[in-house]
């Protein structure tokens, strides 16, 4: 679980391994895979740092998906010249 904020300055908890994707629109916009979409303040890589620091504490207590694909992080890094596939 993570700590966001709302732009309204409320402080809720997301469950880490519910979160699909992440966007900044430029508004950070996390996705669940149950389609929900949350508006928060923290930036994508804020929201990236507390999953993290969370699977940190957490250990391997649960059978996770691995960590890029969760959070679409391939997806999200900027593509060079000449980095085509």
């Amino acid at each position: 679980m993570i700590h966001v904020t709302r732009f309204d300055q409320s402080h809720f908890v997301v469950n880490a391994d519910l979160i699909e994707f992440i966007e900044a629109l430029p508004d950070t916009h996390i996705t669940l895979v149950t389609g929900r979409k949350i508006l928060v303040r923290e930036t994508p890589q804020e929201v990236i740092d507390r999953v993290l620091e969370y699977r940190r504490k957490a250990g391997p207590l649960l059978s996770r998906p691995v960590l890029h694909e969760a959070l679409n992080i391939h997806a999200m890094a900027p593509t060079m010249a000449g980095d085509e596939d």
